[in-house]
């Protein structure tokens, strides 16, 4: 009796060393990832003001911490695959897809940006809805001149994903995410053709004054 409960004493002071130690990962973990979420928001909205130099430096900034998240967790698998990891990689990949589709420079890969692919994908479709605010905010400008070059990459994007035809288990809900990304499509593509027919006709009446 006596050497099981010296047994159990050890047991469990073992354990509670072992889950100490995995909840300071955790919440570590957690607090990077948050700002991870929290620095790719505000380098979209610094695209979308074409603050392309702030947007740069804020996406490297916060690629510098999904390495170090990847890094702590690297011994720590079941915590790696929890979600909340996985969410602040998609956040982080859109950003710098949305940062690749405005500046115009090479779209970066899941290995570039050290990302899992479901992620990835999940972040690359919702980029691409994001650029119908751009070619909104450019019409309210009166500039169409990108709004065909960002339909087409919406489109491409689009056309990618539908071909991703695999259980939402292997692809955090990409299903849900390009159905979202069609509706954005079809209203973008919609709101894009009255204004050009729009601006033709402004242009017709204007020349026949």
């Amino acid at each position: 009796m006596k050497d099981d409960t010296a047994l159990i004493s050890q047991i469990t002071n073992e354990a509670l060393a072992r889950f100490t130690q995995k909840h300071e990962i955790r919440e570590q973990a957690l607090r990077t990832s948050r700002e991870v979420i929290r620095s790719s928001s505000t380098a979209i909205r610094a695209i979308h003001r074409n603050e392309l130099d702030k947007a740069q430096a804020m996406v490297q900034a916060t690629g510098r911490l999904v390495s170090e998240t990847r890094d702590l967790l690297r011994d720590h698998q079941d915590l790696y695959f929890t979600g909340f990891t996985q969410d602040a990689q998609k956040e982080y990949a859109e950003s710098c897809a949305v940062y690749a589709f405005i500046a115009g420079t090479p779209l970066p890969r899941p290995d570039d940006l050290g990302v899992e692919t479901a992620p990835y994908l999940n972040g690359l479709a919702e980029a691409a809805s994001e650029l119908r605010r751009y070619i909104l905010d450019s019409l309210r400008r009166d500039d169409d001149s990108r709004c065909e070059e960002l339909m087409e990459k919406m489109d491409e994007v689009y056309n990618v994903m539908v071909v991703m035809d695999f259980p939402d288990a292997l692809t955090n809900g990409l299903r849900r995410t390009t159905d979202a990304l069609r509706a954005v499509l079809e209203r973008t593509r919609g709101d894009l053709t009255l204004a050009v027919r729009q601006r033709r006709l402004e242009g017709k009446l204007a020349g026949q004054e």
